[in-house]
């Protein structure tokens, strides 16, 4: 590969990041707004001191939690992650209401051939309701999906993580 084959692919790969990131950042306000059932919204994004953030098992990064308000009104959160594939890493949004409970989960990028079922509504409804307290356990509480079973270990894990992190924060008041 010579020099001029190098800059162009460096250059298509950070294009398609910035169009990947404004195609993530739409869909995220859809699910925001359907969820909640608004036509608009503001956020505030939820930092917390590296003190607590190194006790959490969820990444909590600039901007990936967020609180939520419509009309000044707080409604509920927001928390984007990213959660190993075979290959690759998906995207998901996980949407919880005032009290951190689930509303709803939703893969915004799967980037694997195989195993993008994890995505399907209905496989997805098994996280709503959840809460910190939960402990999710795939194949008891978590239903396998055939061709899909590292993605699905890894969605169940995530949320995992988030719940407990949820919890932590919980027990530390800063909730």
């Amino acid at each position: 590969m010579n020099i001029k084959q190098f800059s162009l692919l460096l250059i298509t790969l950070v294009l398609l990041s910035f169009t990947t990131q404004k195609d993530l950042s739409k869909k995220v306000d859809k699910e925001i707004k359907d969820t909640f059932k608004v036509a608009s919204y503001t956020y505030e994004t939820i930092t917390f001191s590296s003190e607590i953030n190194k006790e959490l098992p969820s990444k909590f990064e600039s901007n990936n939690f967020i609180a939520i308000k419509a009309n000044n009104k707080f409604i509920g959160y927001a928390y984007m992650g990213k959660a190993p594939s075979k290959t690759d890493q998906f995207d998901y949004l996980v949407l919880l209401d005032k009290d951190q409970i689930v509303l709803k989960t939703k893969i915004i990028a799967y980037r694997e051939d195989y195993g993008g079922e994890i995505g399907s509504k209905r496989w997805l409804q098994q996280f709503t309701g959840k809460k910190s307290s939960d402990n999710l356990r795939y194949g008891d509480d978590i239903v396998a999906i055939s061709g899909a079973t590292i993605s699905v270990r890894s969605m169940t894990n995530a949320m995992n993580n988030l719940l407990q992190s949820l919890r932590i924060l919980q027990s530390k008041k800063v909730l």
